[in-house]
């Protein structure tokens, strides 16, 4: 699936969700939803499914961590941005050119640059409006002589002076020199071409959904969506789909939520019928607050523990340390940053005492994660004897971070 938390994780205001009058984030909301269920006996496991097998019950489910065996599922794995295929995009990729401007906005490298948006939609009028609290100027790539977008979004980005709207243009490809530099236009009217010289670009450009594991065990439709009946309803009995994973027309929160209520009484109705129902008594647990970790200062720093957060730490540990140093780039902000933490921080626990790890929030440390030559978050750093010994982009499996970890120790 996609982000824990789905795309509303790389909104930035949600202001059409019932019961929140002034708006809210998306990261917030999913936040609230997610403590809700586990208030009422949720267990939830953050690890990628390898495998289902769908064919004979009980159904089995895989991950790296575990197997699980079950009579119902109900699939929620949301959609993922598309990428445009450039002939030069992937040189960029994560250089420059980012499908997520919640999650990369905030980059030191894109503070005080001309930045590009290619899209039409709310997504991309949404997202030329964030990017004004980091971008000189915003420039919208339209292909159309008209956007998609929503009224209010479209006025929004119309009368603010800091976004260009091009119309009837269409991006062949980006250029520069080790980082983006710019891209290529053409004209889908006029046929003409010209270079726009730009220090980012954001894909807005619509989805794919997260169905590839389904593939062969479930029916689909061309674009990939879960073909459902009676709403949510799959090809297989007992299995059943919702949110993004299945509907490619309304795509709202609300709705994703609304078909997630219908999945959940559909299984409770369908394990009761069969005489599979099980039940749990909640538990009256107190839940622990998590220890929080302070910015180390000169007062605060300890050389001998292994979780440090902060530009002084990582100054102090870079220069002193004999441990495998390991950095966490991230911004509030950024969906997959929050996905990674639980995943990385467990693996860390393997390794209490033998390295040092050492979180850095761009937006508070920002001049350190320019030097670094970070341009996107997720983005993690090993650091051996003061020398880059590895580095990863974006949210990996648990054995990657540890095979890395265990090289250099």
């Amino acid at each position: 699936g996609g982000v824990p938390g789905g795309q509303l994780m790389t909104t930035t205001e949600v202001e059409n969700f019932p019961g929140f009058p002034e708006g809210i984030t998306g990261p917030q909301l999913m936040e609230r939803m997610k403590n809700q269920a586990v208030r009422w006996g949720t267990e939830l496991y953050t690890e990628d499914v390898t495998f289902v097998d769908l064919t004979q019950h009980p159904f089995t489910i895989k991950s790296e961590e575990r197997e699980i065996k079950t009579y119902s599922i109900i699939i929620a794995t949301g959609a993922t941005a598309k990428k445009l295929k450039l002939p030069s995009g992937e040189i960029f990729w994560n250089s420059g050119i980012s499908a997520c401007a919640v999650c990369d906005g905030a980059n030191p490298a894109f503070k005080g640059v001309e930045l590009a948006v290619i899209g039409g939609g709310d997504t991309a009028a949404e997202e030329s409006l964030y990017l004004t609290k980091y971008g000189s100027h915003i420039h919208l790539l339209v292909r159309r002589d008209r956007m998609r977008a929503s009224k209010t979004m479209q006025q929004r980005v119309l009368e603010n002076p800091k976004i260009t709207v091009h119309w009837q243009t269409e991006v062949i490809d980006v250029y520069g020199n080790g980082v983006l530099e710019g891209v290529k236009l053409k004209n889908n009217q006029t046929g003409t071409q010209q270079d726009l010289p730009v220090g980012g670009l954001f894909y807005a450009i619509g989805h794919t959904p997260n169905t590839q594991i389904f593939q062969g065990q479930l029916e689909l439709d061309e674009k990939g969506y879960v073909l459902t009946r009676d709403m949510v309803k799959t090809s297989v009995e007992g299995v059943y789909a919702v949110g993004d994973v299945q509907d490619s027309e309304f795509r709202q929160a609300i709705t994703a939520a609304g078909s997630g209520c219908m999945g959940a009484m559909l299984v409770e109705r369908w394990l009761s019928e069969r005489g599979l129902t099980q039940e749990f008594a909640q538990e009256n647990v107190t839940k622990k607050s998590d220890e929080e970790i302070v910015v180390d200062t000169v007062e605060s720093f300890d050389r001998d523990a292994t979780h440090h957060l902060g530009g002084y730490a990582l100054r102090k540990l870079y220069h002193e340390s004999d441990r495998l140093i390991i950095v966490k780039y991230s911004a509030p902000t950024c969906a997959p940053c929050h996905t990674l933490k639980p995943i990385l921080e467990k693996v860390l626990q393997e390794f209490e005492g033998k390295i040092h790890y050492v979180e850095i929030d761009i937006e508070q440390d920002p001049e350190i994660a320019q030097n670094a030559g970070v341009m996107s978050t997720p983005t993690i750093q090993f650091f051996k004897n003061q020398d880059l010994v590895q580095q990863l982009k974006g949210v990996k499996r648990k054995s990657q971070y540890r095979q890395v970890i265990q090289n250099n120790i």
